[in-house]
């Protein structure tokens, strides 16, 4: 006996078949999700407009290559392509970011500081996801780039080298480096902004 079809496989189906309509549909219900992915790696408005696009003609154009695979499949599909589309931007306009990163002392820290462990991780609890995302932003993108891999899409630092044509050792350092820059913007936040009593 067969399961009842999902209203995300309905959908598919209909998306595979050229449906304007589900089109319109799977925009409404995955844009923002998927638009807040690609802004995790892209930081200027403009380029992540761009990417965006390019990601959603990608999933469209490609929708007959998908297979259903249960629910929520759609979504990590989608999901990947943003994240493809967006190193595949990051390769080709922004390489050098990536390679040399480590002459970038975009936050005015000496270098050599950023080597150091990492502090204790401050508290983010009452920090606005805006606020955080913001922080995100801030970050030189190679810095960006390997923590969002790592963290979000759960790249390893191999994984991570072989995507971004890097050295595994660069994707470990890089991460170092990404977090203790992301503690001092998230104490340097905390200090600006204390909680109410």
């Amino acid at each position: 006996m067969f399961a009842p079809e999902s209203q995300e496989q309905r959908l598919v189906k209909r998306l595979q078949d050229g449906d304007k309509v589900a089109a319109r549909e799977f925009y409404a219900l995955y844009a923002d999700i998927l638009a807040g992915v690609c802004s995790r790696y892209i930081a200027d408005e403009e380029d992540l407009k761009d990417v965006f696009q390019n990601a959603l003609v990608h999933i469209f154009s490609h929708m007959a290559d998908f297979r259903y695979r249960g629910e929520g499949s759609l979504q990590a599909w989608a999901t990947k392509v943003v994240v493809n589309e967006s190193l595949k931007f990051l390769r080709e306009k922004k390489r050098h970011e990536l390679l040399y990163v480590d002459a970038e002392v975009s936050d005015g820290v000496h270098c050599a500081a950023t080597l150091s462990q990492p502090e204790d991780a401050p508290p983010i609890s009452d920090i606005p996801p805006d606020a955080i995302r913001q922080m995100l932003s801030r970050l030189p993108t190679g810095y960006r780039t390997v923590l969002n891999l790592y963290v979000f899409e759960g790249k390893s630092h191999q994984e991570i080298a072989r995507l971004l044509g890097i050295r595994k050792d660069s994707s470990a350092s890089q991460l170092h480096r990404a977090k203790s820059l992301l503690a001092k913007l998230i104490r340097k936040y905390n200090e600006d902004n204390p909680p109410r009593r």
